[in-house]
């Protein structure tokens, strides 16, 4: 019931800003893709919120932007053929980052909005559609206000193709975004958001939902070769601890291929990075996780899922049913906490990760360097984790030295496996467990595995049912 509520305010929200239309052009809006004209769109959005809202007409032509500001109850609808091009750094067209006081926990994609190609701060009933092109070749994909103290203002390059920041009654839907900056979309402590349909081909993150409460993605394709592509985080942005809570996403997508070849059709491989594509929670995570739900998702060329909380948070109450994921880099499943404490440092909680369900997963030709790894905290040990219904086939080859490697606890490092190195068994690694069910799991080899199949370190109530393929069991 709730969701079909959920859905239904989506539908009168769209109902209601049809109602009225205002066409960029009216507003001096020029589509030649080299005439700067996003007070033209700033203009139609801010007549269109006055009068009580109403959709804003981008035609179909090349449009030469800056910073555009979505307003309350405003809908920016693309028609076939509508273009958008982020101005470069030269024609200095994006609005100041908002100021910013006291330490900076996380880094500038996350903490400022007001730098991005499209944003919105504390906005309702805003919405993005239609089959438009955003070419984001202007952002930049780096990070240029990282860590310590910032006083804020500065104009400086695009940093995200869309922002939203606090907004209430959000819907991107059927757009592309091609180049996205640090992020292609972020949205942080955002409620009621449904981004549906969408196209991402970039080469930073491709959607990132930090601090949002019921949320849907679905029907999307995110290709991401050199960073996450589907990622949701728990950062310390609105100077406190916020949970991202009640988010599905299903029926997507997630790829690695190099940027730009899965727009032109092309899917050409990139050698593997040190993450690419995948759905991950993680890493920023000072406020948890709970009430995720992940269903009938794909992965290719993609990293495996990644569950991470190691900034004190808790995740809990996360669901998995129905993931293939083809050429699997790194690893298949990879469940972790860690005490990296990006946070204040007067917390005193402890990372930790309970009721953990994941069913109906296939790896396909997955890297020999890690199994599935499933790893708390001396002491704080993650709880009630359950894996039915998994096949995974290994690329294999793992050497029986690596079966007596010491694998490093996580600690304060970075949370990603391929730094961490083999795992001492290839099929899963457990460490600091109590309760995992293992129910109907087979592996399957490519090359010759000298490493054992299963270990379990500091585990208790481990049960195993119907768990299948080469190699001893320790």
């Amino acid at each position: 019931m709730k969701k079909i509520l959920f859905l239904l305010t989506f539908t009168l929200l769209h109902l209601s800003l049809s109602a009225k239309d205002y066409n960029v052009k009216t507003y001096g809006a020029v589509s030649d893709g080299k005439t700067l004209t996003n007070e033209a769109f700033n203009k139609a959005l801010e007549v269109a919120s006055a009068n009580g809202g109403g959709r804003v007409i981008v035609p179909a032509g090349e449009y030469l932007c800056g910073s555009i500001r979505m307003k309350s109850n405003t809908e920016l609808h693309f028609e076939d053929g509508a273009k958008i091009i982020a101005a470069p750094e030269k024609y200095q067209a994006y609005d100041q980052r908002e100021p910013w006081e006291g330490p900076q926990y996380q880094d500038g994609g996350h903490t400022f909005f007001h730098n991005s190609l499209i944003w919105a701060d504390g906005e309702k009933n805003i919405s993005i559609t239609g089959k438009g092109f955003i070419d984001g070749v202007g952002l930049t994909k780096k990070d240029k206000e990282k860590g310590g103290i910032v006083e804020g203002g500065g104009v400086d390059t695009g940093d995200n193709a869309i922002a939203f920041k606090l907004c209430q009654n959000v819907k991107i839907k059927d757009i592309t975004i091609y180049r996205g900056g640090h992020f292609a979309i972020i949205v942080t402590g955002c409620q009621k958001t449904l981004i549906d349909g969408v196209t991402i081909d970039t080469n930073r993150d491709g959607v990132d939902i930090d601090c949002c409460k019921d949320l849907v993605i679905r029907n999307c394709i995110v290709n991401t070769p050199s960073d996450d592509g589907i990622v949701l985080k728990s950062s310390y942005a609105l100077k406190s601890v916020v949970p991202c809570e009640d988010v599905t996403v299903k029926n997507c997508t997630v790829t690695g291929y190099k940027c730009g070849t899965y727009l032109d059709g092309t899917k050409i491989p990139e050698p593997v990075n040190w993450v690419c594509g995948r759905i991950k929670l993680g890493t920023e995570s000072n406020g948890g996780y709970r009430n995720i739900h992940i269903k009938n998702c794909k992965g290719e060329y993609s990293s495996g899922l990644a569950f991470e909380s190691v900034d004190q948070g808790l995740m809990e109450n996360i669901y998995v049913d129905g993931v293939v994921i083809n050429h699997t880099h790194h690893y298949p499943i990879y469940i972790t906490t860690g005490c990296r404490n990006r946070g204040p440092k007067e917390r005193t909680d402890v990372s930790t990760g309970r009721n953990i369900f994941i069913k109906n997963v296939t790896c396909l030709h997955a890297d020999s360097i890690a199994g599935i790894i499933i790893t708390g905290m001396p002491g704080a040990p993650l709880e009630n984790i359950s894996l039915k219904n998994i096949t995974v086939q290994y690329a294999g080859g793992g050497k029986a030295e690596y079966a007596n490697r010491e694998y490093r606890e996580q600690g304060t490092n970075y949370p990603e496996p391929k730094f961490a190195g083999f795992t001492p068994s290839y099929g899963v690694f457990a460490r600091h467990v109590r309760g995992l069910k293992l129910t109907n799991i087979n592996f399957s080899v490519e090359r010759s595995e000298e490493r054992p199949m299963l270990r379990f370190e500091d585990t208790e109530g481990v049960e195993i049912e119907n768990v299948n393929g080469p190699g001893r069991r320790e």
